[in-house]
């Protein structure tokens, strides 16, 4: 009787055990309020309080004036320029981002390593030494400086000088979304469609890019976003020239430095309406990769 019983038992026990497994890794509920807490706080003193304190202070004198300083001419200016910038330089990096992710992601060849490494190189460069660096290959004493000065050509203190900037400060964002999610997906499917007659780009676009879509549209959101708040590598190569190359940030600061915070901080409420704008829409973005991510996953292979 007590052999069957300790067949019988070992389930019961197993789950018992599992219980108190779980119940002894979880800590203490005052620990787990504690920790919500101090979350929470931070997030008050250094996110909440801030982004209320901007809208605060560009609504401080009444809609009239912060509308007025929205529509001042350099604002629009700098509006315009900041717009300029974001939609050159993310459909460049878009492009850049896939055909670096395909290669690196679908094919093996040598210098693998060193374009991943290349990716990431603004992400380790401050960006004001990526604005020196584009000054000392486009300035007046830089390596092309005289030919540029010869054929007339301006790059520096001028609209392709912020482009270049933004665009060397933004290109990992869409390949380093696109390399995790392509790599964990395979070769198969594109294997697949290629041994059944489809070309190149009809493998691309019919089987490929929707099962990136979600990763692509989010590497792009990001990239957007840095572009349009990028400070330190435009300041260098902008030249601060008021209505002409100042970004909505290089504006920013220019008024504050004016002691105008009313149109510092009416200027600064549209860039934290972005931020608020790019963070929902990224996180959206995320459920959908999650999903997309798990079908691939739990998909049979």
């Amino acid at each position: 009787m007590s052999a069957v019983l300790d067949k019988v038992a070992p389930p019961a026990k197993r789950a018992a055990n599992n219980k108190r497994l779980d119940t002894s890794v979880l800590e203490p509920r005052w620990v787990r309020v504690a920790l919500i807490a101090v979350a929470l706080i931070f997030l008050t003193l250094f996110l909440f309080i801030p982004l209320a304190a901007v809208f605060t202070e560009a609504l401080k004198k009444g809609w009239e004036l912060y509308v007025e300083s929205i529509l001042d001419p350099d604002a629009v200016s700098a509006i315009k320029l900041t717009l300029i910038a974001a939609v050159i330089s993310v459909p460049l990096n878009l492009v850049f981002g896939v055909a670096a992710a395909w290669a690196i992601a679908k094919f093996e060849f040598r210098g693998k390593s060193i374009l991943l490494t290349l990716i990431d190189l603004p992400f380790s460069i401050s960006p004001v030494i990526a604005g020196l660096m584009y000054v000392l290959l486009f300035g007046a004493s830089g390596w092309f400086g005289p030919w540029l000065a010869e054929h007339d050509i301006k790059i520096l203190f001028a609209v392709p000088g912020i482009v270049l900037a933004t665009v060397f400060i933004t290109f990992p964002f869409v390949a380093r979304e696109l390399i995790p999610l392509m790599q964990q997906q395979g070769t198969e499917e594109e294997e697949a469609a290629l041994v059944l007659g489809a070309s190149g780009w009809s493998t691309f676009w019919r089987v490929t890019m929707p099962n990136i879509k979600w990763g692509l549209l989010y590497g792009v959101i990001l990239c957007n976003a840095r572009a349009m708040g990028e400070f330190g590598a435009v300041s260098v190569v902008s030249g601060h020239i008021r209505g002409e190359t100042n970004t909505m940030p290089l504006h920013v600061e220019i008024l504050y430095n004016e002691y105008n915070f009313t149109a510092a901080f009416a200027v600064a409420s549209l860039l934290a309406l972005l931020a608020l704008v790019t963070l929902a829409v990224k996180s959206f973005i995320e459920w959908r990769l999650h999903e997309a991510r798990k079908a691939s996953t739990d998909a049979p292979h």
